[in-house]
């Protein structure tokens, strides 16, 4: 119940089959009131119930009575399950039952199922609960959870193409696609009830899975809910109008009144458009192996830039195909070059074998040196690309047309990405989003999207230098200004910060300017030659500079990642 109300409460359109009480007592009909309730009519007596005890954090189960929930069989079943995007099954007492269930639902035409966990479920039956986690294509469990099931926390693992949400409590999550882990914090709260708190988590975090969210996107977005919960009793909170938004992160805000202004200037500009990604670094229309040259390439547009005593030195500049290139410009002319006399090496089967000889020589400049910053990463994300691709017996070719039979094409073709290595480790889904575009906007029109589907901001540092310095967004803290300013390295939840305010300034002018998403990215990300790293900005040359706040000190966050 927890879970369905919390969904329903995170905008899904909720199902909740389990014994169905009548009469229907008092205290269960606004949960009426809220789900679409389903299941076999039992009396109120023979509903499920629990007395719980929480003594220093851990959770005591007095007594369990399962009722009429007990004698529920899968034959009792919806026969068409293929309507729901995601179908979570709750332990049931007993993880062989749980198991039948899951399989059922697969029968019945699931398209992806969850599921969840108690400890003492695990500890009657592991072998089971094992084929409960291989079954599942998402699973929930909590630290005390963790420990039955694998013998510790960081022994907790997935298969590649699942999703595992570990839970710590007040410590916050762990959320893990295959191999790669990455740790979410929890929202404080003064806690007077916990129970449900992980339920809702679960539910919140399959809701926003359902909306098209990234995992760990989707895992922050639910945290303050779950931290809601635990501040009432029993699912009050739950019954509200609306989830809790995340708190604001109060040293970086974005400039409302300057978005209306840049958003009202871009409308009226011809230059904000599209661009179709056709030139000498592209490959030309038609080309055989045009989506393995994307595919592949794309991922690698992170880290062009070199590190000095602490502090951000210079962009990587260098000379390849007869030009001095910078950064993406040399990445891509690079990978044309590849495409031009080993076609087969941007293949998923290639890149999973890659060796750093072949790498190397693939991204070495006209005068055979190897110029990349960020060499190991960059080697690290083909190859991790390649086997989560073999891993899935997917490609390309197959990505897309998986896509073409959604009824939403660019959230099915994101969703894939987030289970494949090179894309699916940022939140924010920079790689994978500029993919769809440059699919989108390609003449071959690879990937269309659906009537109601745009994308979501691209943002690299580019357009978070742009930000600052235009002022769409405004850093209140003066020494973490100072310190951007002086180019320094920042912390991983400082650039976040930035980013998430950069995401948000971005999105914004996008829908109040009329324009596509695809347009003022490549508008933004084109701002880089009037205002670059290491020169002054050319204001003259700037559409923005009339109403530009020329805050030309600031730079931006200075962090190794593989996200940009």
């Amino acid at each position: 119940m927890y879970t369905a109300l919390a969904a329903g409460l995170c905008g899904a359109e909720v199902s909740l089959f389990s014994p169905k009480p009548d009469p229907v007592p008092p205290t269960l009909q606004p949960v009426l009131d809220r789900l679409g309730w389903q299941g076999p009519m039992v009396r109120p007596s023979e509903l499920p119930r629990f007395e719980l005890a929480y003594e220093a954090g851990q959770t005591i189960v007095i007594e369990a009575f399962f009722g009429a929930e007990a004698r529920m069989t899968p034959e009792m079943l919806p026969a068409d399950l293929s309507v729901y995007d995601i179908v979570h099954v709750v332990p049931l007492g007993k993880a062989s039952r749980q198991l039948e269930f899951l399989r059922a639902c697969k029968e019945r035409g699931a398209n992806r199922l969850s599921a969840g966990t108690f400890t003492h479920v695990i500890l009657e039956d592991r072998e089971a609960m094992t084929g409960v986690l291989s079954e599942s294509d998402l699973f929930f469990l909590n630290e005390e959870e963790a420990i039955a099931l694998f013998g510790s926390v960081e022994a907790a693992q997935t298969e590649t193409g699942k999703l595992m949400f570990l839970t710590l409590g007040a410590g916050g999550a762990w959320v893990l696609q295959g191999e790669y882990k990455t740790y979410v914090p929890a929202v404080q709260a003064q806690v007077l009830e916990p129970t449900g708190a992980g339920d809702s988590f679960c539910g919140a975090v399959l809701a926003r899975l359902v909306q098209g969210q990234h995992p760990v996107q989707a895992a922050r977005l639910a945290m303050p809910l779950a931290a809601q919960v635990v501040t009432g009793v029993g699912p009050a909170t739950l019954l509200e109008n609306e989830a809790p938004p995340p708190p604001p992160d109060e040293h970086v805000v974005v400039n409302g009144e300057q978005v209306q202004q840049i958003a009202s200037l871009i409308a009226a500009l011809p230059e904000v458009r599209p661009f179709d990604f056709i030139g000498p670094e592209f490959p030309a229309a038609g080309q055989p192996h045009t989506l393995d040259f994307f595919f592949a390439s794309i991922l690698q547009q992170f880290g062009f830039w070199s590190l000095r005593d602490g502090l951000y030195d210079r962009p990587m500049i260098a000379k390849i195909g007869g030009e001095r290139r910078k950064g993406s410009s040399f990445l891509f002319q690079a990978y044309r070059q590849a495409l031009d006399q080993d076609p087969e090496i941007l293949t998923v089967n290639r890149q999973a074998k890659l060796t750093r000889a072949e790498f190397r020589s693939m991204l070495e400049t006209d005068d055979g040196r190897d110029v990349m910053p960020a060499f190991d990463l960059h080697l690290a994300q083909a190859k991790a690309y390649g086997r989560d691709m073999v891993a899935f017996a997917t490609s390309p070719e197959s990505v897309l047309a998986k896509a073409a039979r959604s009824p939403h094409p660019l959230r099915a073709f994101l969703h894939q990405l987030d289970h494949v290595g090179g894309y699916k480790e940022d939140p924010l889904r920079k790689k994978s989003t500029l993919l769809a575009m440059i699919l989108n906007q390609r003449p071959e029109a690879f990937l269309p999207f659906g009537p109601d589907e745009e994308p979501a901001p691209v943002i690299d540092y580019h357009l978070m230098r742009s930000c600052l310095r235009v002022g769409l967004i405004d850093v209140q803290d003066e020494g973490f200004a100072a310190r951007l300013a002086a180019r320094k390295i920042v912390t991983a939840s400082e650039e976040m910060a930035i980013r998430q305010a950069a995401y948000k300034a971005i999105e914004q002018i996008t829908a109040l300017s009329g324009k596509s998403m695809g347009a003022v990215d490549w508008f933004f990300f084109n701002a880089r030659h009037r205002c670059p790293e290491m020169t002054e900005p050319a204001c003259d040359l700037c559409p923005l500079d009339p109403l530009c706040a020329h805050r030309k000190e600031l730079f931006q966050p200075v962090i190794r990642t593989t996200f940009y």
